[in-house]
Order: structure tokens, then C-alpha cells, then sequence
């Protein structure tokens, strides 16, 4: 006797945001079924890599990312070049890590001239994220946004102490937002309420509910997406967007790739964003240039069913 296959339909469905203008847009969300089931609903945009780049160099950075990066690390125009042409590369995130008073402590301007020259060299939307230094942010990122106005980029990071400066900002300039939360649904919706509440498009807002890496309590990072996104499909609006997960500043801090030769840190950070993007992430964030092939090849296998 043949047994028919349990098929779950969802009524909801997640908002798509679209990143960046013409051709290289990407796109995210949009999806009615959980990822990989392919035959349970629609998922139109498959997720998507980013790579990360700050606008000096990285000197924190393990010897194993660095490594494979060389000299353009010392130039952020030449390794946003250089992290644009690897296959599968769809996003670049720029971390204004320069203004930090435990970095460079340079001025706004000089880290968003910076901005400026890596917008103009590269044809890939940008994600910008501030130093996270508030006092620096608050100077910073109103100045980023004037300078990629009109791009359509994606910026951050909006948390319940900053979102009014940050949601104004982005809604002046024509950007999209990341709104962030300490892995908690329910602030995760009070934020996104709070942001939609000063006329933001919730389909321009994208939830970063904060995560970890493998062997550092991934399940439950796992588990909190896993209910937001059930509850989008059930219908909630204000958990209906996309997420983003920056895992390789989460995956290269750990003992395990720091101390690690280059495979292991590699290895980690893919099986981090796999994890995640069973659970529902349509950005990954990451920071070596093979753990990003990997994981778009991942990607591109998932889709195929």
C-alpha cells in the first residue's frame, strides 16, 4: 500500500526585502515553507552569502582568515574587489570598525570616505554595520547613510536603545534596517512593532536575533527561529521577516578556530551556517573566502531539491 507523504501548507508567509539596485539586487524572504521543503510551499529567493570586510585592517583577525586574504587586507578597496569576484558572494557587509576608540579612533568621515570608495569600485549591494561604539555610531552611521543614499543598502544595527536614530536615518535615505534582538521572540517583536510604529516598511526591516556558534548553544539560537518563523507562517506580521546571521564573527572568536589550522576554522564556520540556514537564516554573514564557496554550493543544492 502506497502512503501518501504529510505535507504541511502555511498561510503566512515571509516579507521580501530587496537589497541594493539593477541587476546585482538581491533579494530575500518571500518563502511560505521552512527550508528545504520544497514541496511544502514556496521559496522563490534562495539565501544568500555575505562576506565580511571592515574599512582598516582586521588585526584581531586569526592568522587563518588572514592568511588567505594576504596584503588587501592593508587596502579595504582591493579586498572588497577581491571578496566580490569569489563564486557566490552575493552580499558584502562593511563593518566601520575604524571610528572605535579601542581601533583606529578615526574620524566618521575618514571610515565613511572609506565607504564611499568601496560603493563606487564594487557592482554588490552593501550591508554597513556601525563600530559599536554608541556614542561613535550615533555620529557615524547618519553620515554612512547620507553617502549611500539612493543605494538601497542594507544597515545596522537597530536595537531597542537606538532604533528611533537608526529607523529616521534609513527611512530618509532609502535604506533597509536590521533590527536586532538578544535571542528573545518577543522582544524581537516589540522591536520590529516599535520600528514599523515611525512608518518604516516592515518589508525594509530584517531581524538579526543574535546567535552563537557551533558548540556554544546553537540549539538554542536554533530553537528561538525556528518558533519566529512558525508564528510568521501562522499569520504574524510582526515576526514575518527575513534573518541575518553574522556567524563569522561569532565562529572565529571561538578556541576551537582560533587555535585551529586552517580546515577546522573553515569546517566551523560552514557547519555553523549550514546549521542556521536549516533554521530559517537567509543571511549568512561570513568571514573566509571558503567557508563562503562552501556554503553557496550548499545553498545551490538545497535549492535543487
Amino acid at each position: 500500500m502506497q502512503i501518501e507523504r504529510l505535507k504541511e501548507k502555511c498561510a503566512g508567509a515571509i516579507n521580501m526585502v530587496e537589497i541594493g539596485l539593477g541587476k546585482s539586487m538581491v533579494k530575500v524572504g518571500q518563502e511560505t515553507a521552512l527550508p528545504l521543503l520544497l514541496e511544502e510551499g514556496a521559496i522563490p529567493n534562495a539565501p544568500v552569502v555575505a562576506l565580511e570586510i571592515y574599512d582598516c585592517e582586521p588585526l584581531d583577525w586569526p592568522e587563518a582568515v588572514r592568511a588567505d586574504f594576504g596584503d588587501v587586507l592593508k587596502d579595504p578597496v582591493k579586498w572588497a574587489k577581491k571578496c566580490a569576484s569569489i563564486s557566490g558572494v552575493r552580499l558584502l557587509c562593511v563593518r566601520l570598525q575604524g571610528p572605535h576608540p579601542d581601533a583606529l579612533n578615526r574620524t566618521s568621515d575618514e571610515s565613511v570616505k572609506v565607504l564611499k570608495s568601496i560603493a563606487e569600485t564594487v557592482d554588490v549591494p552593501l550591508i554597513v554595520i556601525g563600530c559599536g561604539d554608541d556614542e561613535r555610531d550615533n555620529e557615524l552611521i547618519p553620515k554612512a547613510s547620507q553617502a549611500l543614499k539612493g543605494r538601497n543598502a542594507l544597515f545596522g544595527i537597530a536595537s531597542q536603545s537606538n532604533y528611533k536614530t537608526m529607523a529616521a536615518t534609513c527611512l530618509a535615505d532609502g535604506h533597509s534596517l536590521i533590527a536586532e534582538s538578544p535571542i528573545d521572540v518577543n522582544i524581537a517583536k516589540q522591536l520590529n512593532i516599535l520600528i514599523s510604529d515611525m512608518g518604516f516598511d516592515p518589508r525594509r526591516i530584517i531581524m538579526h536575533p543574535t546567535t552563537t556558534s557551533l558548540g556554544y548553544g546553537m540549539e538554542y539560537v536554533y530553537s528561538i527561529m525556528e518558533r519566529s518563523r512558525l508564528a510568521a507562517f501562522m499569520g504574524d506580521k510582526m515576526l514575518s521577516m527575513p534573518f541575518i546571521l553574522f556567524v563569522g564573527q561569532e565562529v572565529w572568536k571561538t578556541k576551537e578556530a582560533k587555535e585551529s589550522a586552517k580546515a577546522q576554522g573553515v569546517n566551523w564556520e560552514v557547519a555553523t551556517s549550514v546549521s542556521m540556514l536549516q533554521s530559517g537564516a537567509d543571511i549568512v554573514v561570513v568571514r573566509h573566502p571558503s567557508s563562503a564557496e562552501t556554503i553557496a554550493k550548499y545553498i545551490d543544492s538545497g535549492m535543487k531539491g
